[in-house]
């Protein structure tokens, strides 16, 4: 996976009444990680149906990216508050695609 493009899903759920402070401090993460070397993709969603929850949909170049990515001080910042903002644990997933477009 080391050299292969890699996607991520982050869901983050807000506890009650921080809705809006947890997507201010998420959406304020976008910009700096759009601005890394290794991303490809970094958007924010929210649940159509639970204004609670968001996610990350990502991709980077590699796992490396991913990495220095993950140990970036706005990033580290961000987890540390995760506990005092958050109704649960962030759920991250990592992913590989398996259908990738035959060239012809």
């Amino acid at each position: 996976m080391a050299d292969k493009k890699v996607t991520v899903i982050a869901r983050i759920k807000a506890k009650p009444g921080m809705e809006k402070t947890v997507k201010n401090e998420v959406l304020a993460l976008v910009a700096p990680t759009r601005a890394e070397a290794g991303c490809i993709n970094y958007d924010l969603h929210q649940a159509a149906d639970d204004k609670s929850v968001l996610m990350l949909y990502e991709n980077w170049v590699s796992k490396k990216d991913l990495d220095e990515h993950l140990a970036m001080p706005y990033l580290e910042a961000f987890k540390a508050k995760a506990v005092e903002l958050l109704a649960e644990p962030l759920d991250i997933t990592i992913w590989e695609m398996i259908s990738e477009v035959e060239k012809k």
